[in-house]
């Protein structure tokens, strides 16, 4: 169940106030000011600067309930801009995996690294520290390391260092012998893997942080928990259970789907909506030489509707005669599938494109292989094109033009890293 080393090493670098960070970066004149950014359609807050939680200004909170402070402070408001964050996380990345022998990309700010190996030549602090300065003065990302014996206490370390100003951006939880005061610190509702329904259960049983958890017996864990939970009680006790998830697994499968920027009701509009998803959907298993065998298309009005007459919802399933990863193929078989689902007289918020039945692209994937040849070519084509000269400089005729659908993005920074056309001018 776990690995007897006690030589092993972990460290989680997370980057701080992602989001907003990047916004930073780029605009100078945004530095100690509190900062803010949207979710899609520019609903809720998903990323906010140390000075904006300051003010109060919560994770999730719907842009309209913060606009009063927001407009009292003066907080500077974004949408989310995907393709910078997604540039600007390649770029921290690719210094991690330089910096260190072994990392798992955890998430879009985040990675794990195990670190065991560094021991011989290095210090683990000061290559933290180290490696935190060159991300900053490179990318221009600040960045938190929390470095423990097991992945959850480098968690934990992390939390120390987000929530700690005195702290210089690293803290090395395996210098502090006995940890009670620190996992005293730690509710339960914030250790890494407990989620809401188990941090319910456990504080019903007065265990109300991680030190009251380590001391729990483990077969109570095991058996009001689970496997996992006893895993992270070992965990926190500085016993490695969990490896690197850095083996790269084919994905089963490929959603696509978004919140139109204003209700649609014509069925012009929502097939210029799909076309797009599908598009997308088909460029991203293309680029990891998958290919699908199912369709899954979803359609729905706003669930909220007071007058339950005004609410549909609508799914179909669509198999495709043979693996592919043809746009052209797949957006015909998804607008059929859409005819069949679409209904009039409904205002429409919602749609989505899940590519399922996901497997490795063969050459030979289907019989009529000259045709395929020619699909392939045309992909390539296309895809290089839209690489070459940016996103959506090619795109299917069903897509549209006006696209009065899009998504509600009145807020958006410019793609300073992605797009030749907003590249910074330095004038000297």
């Amino acid at each position: 169940m776990y690995i007897k080393n006690k030589k092993r090493m972990f460290a989680l670098a997370d980057c701080n106030s992602f989001y907003a960070s990047c916004e930073r970066v780029f605009n100078p004149k945004l530095k100690n000011k509190p900062v803010v950014v949207l979710s899609n359609n520019d609903g809720c807050i998903v990323a906010r600067t140390n000075e904006a939680k300051a003010l109060g200004i919560k994770m999730g909170e719907p842009l309209f309930k913060a606009q009063k402070t927001i407009k009292k402070y003066n907080v500077k408001v974004f949408s989310s801009n995907y393709a910078l964050y997604g540039s600007m996380s390649n770029r921290v990345m690719k210094i991690l995996e330089q910096s260190f022998p072994n990392i798992e990309i955890y998430s879009i700010d985040e990675a794990f690294m195990e670190i065991s190996s560094l021991k011989k030549n290095y210090n683990y602090y000061k290559y933290a520290i180290n490696v935190r300065e060159i991300i900053l003065k490179w990318t221009g990302i600040p960045i938190s390391i929390g470095i423990g014996e097991t992945k959850t206490l480098a968690k934990i370390a992390n939390y120390i260092v987000k929530n700690n100003s005195k702290i210089n951006g690293v803290f090395d939880i395996t210098k502090i012998k006995n940890k009670k005061k620190i996992l005293e610190q730690i509710k339960v509702e914030e250790i890494w893997g407990i989620g809401n329904k188990i941090s319910k259960l456990l504080i019903k049983n007065n265990i109300k942080n991680a030190y009251e958890f380590t001391q729990k017996d483990n077969r109570w864990v095991r058996k009001n928990i689970n496997i996992l939970g006893l895993k992270t009680k070992m965990e926190l006790n500085g016993i490695p259970c969990y490896e690197l998830e850095n083996n790269f697994k084919l994905r089963k499968s490929c959603c696509v789907s978004r919140s139109f920027g204003k209700k649609i009701k014509s069925l012009k509009d929502i097939t210029e909506a799909v076309s797009a998803y599908i598009t997308r959907a088909a460029e991203k298993i293309r680029n990891e030489k998958l290919v699908s065998n199912n369709i899954n298309l979803y359609i729905r009005t706003n669930p909220f509707n007071k007058n339950p007459k005004e609410y549909y919802a609508n799914s179909i399933s669509i198999s495709l005669d043979y693996p592919t990863n043809d746009t052209i193929t797949l957006n015909k078989k998804t607008l059929i599938g859409l005819n069949k689902i679409f209904r009039k007289g409904y205002l429409y918020q919602k749609a989505g494109v899940i590519l399922s039945g996901l497997e490795a692209e063969n050459k030979d994937f289907h019989l009529f292989k000259e045709d395929n040849e020619r699909k392939k070519t045309l992909m390539s084509a296309f895809d290089y094109i839209n690489q070459r000269y940016g996103k959506n400089s090619l795109h299917i005729a069903s897509e549209g033009i006006e696209k009065r659908w899009l998504m509600k993005r009145s807020r958006c920074s410019s793609n300073f890293t992605t797009s030749l056309k907003d590249l910074l001018i330095v004038k000297c």
